[in-house]
């Protein structure tokens, strides 16, 4: 499937087995994210947990150059110009931010060249980060002279801490792959030629593990991180009960006692 927007940039969509794969399509401008295509996120990744068979969601940019570059700031004067278009970008990119968090799936984003601004914020909502070693990082907003969210700073103080968040921040400098590694701003950094077979490698590990396991986990730790839309104790706690209650589980001691690899169905 393909979901077009107005130029400039769109969003493929594709399942690619039992994963479903969102590539953000915007070369002429590093990837960068218009409104539409933020908008275009929130509903792809609606679609994406709703899908018969599909365990995973792999985020990534088009080419080798940029995952995003940030938000597309060729069109603010004509889209964030006055206060209700202000208002309406905000609550696409924070659609968007919160559409991956929400998603009932592990949302996996896969990084390569630029992740700046709106890139990062992208990235840190998704549930793991893998990236290559040459991939640069940078949160420019202190020299765009942009107002950001609560939301989003919140989520880079929980992954990074409260003293490394301040620091990507106020001084807008730009990190490497390694050091987003060593920081924890990503689970792995991977050299350029290893990172296709070593993101698929991950990939699949995400995708070969029961459903119910990962879908109550991420509702755990949304739960903790205290989102606005997080999923309440009870919830939670219902969502755990069921894992047990599941056929998989069963399959699952079943597999480990004959040393085999289980095979889940989620169910």
């Amino acid at each position: 499937m393909t979901s077009s927007s107005p130029a400039p940039g769109r969003l493929d969509v594709a399942l690619d087995g039992n994963v479903v794969r969102v590539r953000i399509v915007n070369p002429a401008r590093y990837n960068a994210m218009s409104l539409s295509m933020w908008e275009d996120l929130a509903r792809a990744l609606g679609e994406a947990g709703n899908r018969e068979g599909a365990r995973a969601v792999v985020l990534a940019g088009d080419g080798d150059r940029a995952f995003v570059s940030g938000a597309d700031i060729s069109e603010f004067a004509s889209q964030r110009k006055d206060p209700g278009q202000v208002a309406r970008y905000d609550a696409a990119v924070a659609g968007a931010m919160r559409a991956l968090s929400a998603c009932p799936l592990p949302v996996i984003a896969a990084i390569r060249g630029i992740c700046m601004g709106g890139g990062m914020a992208l990235a840190l909502a998704c549930d793991l980060r893998y990236c290559t070693q040459g991939s640069r990082f940078r949160m420019p907003a202190g020299r765009l002279g942009l107002g950001y969210a609560m939301e989003g700073l919140k989520r880079m103080r929980d992954t990074l801490g409260a003293a490394r968040a301040a620091d990507l921040f106020m001084t807008a400098r730009t990190l490497d792959g390694q050091e987003a590694a060593r920081i924890g701003l990503v689970q792995e950094a991977y050299a350029e030629d290893a990172f296709n077979e070593a993101v698929a490698r991950r990939v699949g590990e995400v995708a070969g593990n029961a459903p119910l396991t990962l879908r109550a986990a991420k509702m755990a730790l949304r739960h903790l991180a205290g989102e606005p839309s997080a999923p309440s104790a009870e919830a939670v706690d219902e969502a755990v009960r069921a894992c047990f209650l599941s056929r998989d589980y069963q399959e699952g001691q079943q597999a480990f006692r004959e040393k085999r690899q289980p095979v889940f169905t989620g169910s």
